[in-house]
């Protein structure tokens, strides 16, 4: 009897989160959008190009490398880097700095209550 408690309880814990209503962040400029993930995913990927700029070394030449940076988008709609992870330092820096760039935005919601979005890109540089 206890194990069918507990099962039921699994199901309609299970059934109630696949209810839930979802939003990503609204990057500004996306108000509108048919699609607000595709226009957040183009909104970053132009702000990557405008805004990330390349370290230089001792030598005075540009640092490369690839860097797999994790962010957050709080329920206040501001930006929190979680981590990043790259081979080179100048270059995960600069990374941190372009990404805590990123606007204020209208943040994701769940169930109509503001929600934290986490996410994980790769970029190489």
């Amino acid at each position: 009897m206890k194990k069918l408690v507990v099962i039921a309880c699994f199901l309609v814990g299970g059934l109630g989160m696949a209810n839930a209503q979802q939003t990503s962040p609204v990057w500004p400029g996306c108000e509108n959008a048919e699609d607000v993930k595709k226009c957040f995913n183009q909104k970053l990927s132009q702000h990557v190009r405008e805004n990330y700029e390349y370290p230089k070394n001792d030598a005075g030449e540009y640092v490369r490398g690839k860097v797999t940076i994790s962010f957050q988008i709080d329920e206040n709609g501001e930006v929190a880097v979680n981590s990043i992870e790259g081979d080179k330092p100048q270059v995960n820096e600069a990374a941190r700095e372009m990404i805590m760039e990123i606007p204020k935005m209208e943040p994701g919601t769940l169930n109509g209550e503001p929600d934290a979005r986490n996410f994980t890109v790769p970029f190489n540089f």
